[in-house]
């Protein structure tokens, strides 16, 4: 139990201290982790009461994490590439409410693929912008 108490702090102390940059990566590997749960909820077996219960849970926090990325997007900065984000972020929404609603997994697995090369493409721009070691110091390696 006191070990859970340090990573909380842990984690909260990585959140205060990261760039901008790192706060998105954050969301994204937040998100991803969300979906990984959502999927592995829908392998359980259908007698498992607690199946549906995890998988409306983690569908709901994916979604409210795409809704901060969402919120976050500045149009006058931005421009076209904001919101062309909208939309996206908009479509993930969608594809989960979708996934959520008639209790589908493929839906799940689409937006995971989806948000992991958005993730990835951030990383590596992270990368070249900040350094080498940027999107390891949200991963706590550095």
């Amino acid at each position: 139990m006191l070990a859970h108490g340090y990573a909380r702090t842990y984690r909260a102390n990585a959140v205060l201290t990261a760039s901008p940059g790192q706060l998105v990566l954050m969301l994204y590997d937040g998100a991803l982790k969300a979906l990984a749960i959502t999927q592995a909820a829908f392998e359980r077996p259908e007698e498992d009461f607690r199946r549906y219960e995890i998988i409306n849970e983690q569908i709901l926090k994916a979604q409210a994490i795409i809704n901060e990325l969402q919120s976050g997007l500045n149009f006058d900065v931005g421009g076209e590439f904001a919101r062309t984000m909208h939309r996206l972020y908009d479509y993930h929404n969608r594809r989960l409410l979708e996934a959520n609603l008639r209790k589908q997994v493929a839906p799940v697995v689409e937006i995971e693929r989806l948000i992991r090369d958005l993730r990835d493409a951030w990383a590596e721009m992270l990368t070249k912008r900040e350094g080498p070691t940027a999107p390891d110091r949200v991963r706590g390696v550095a």
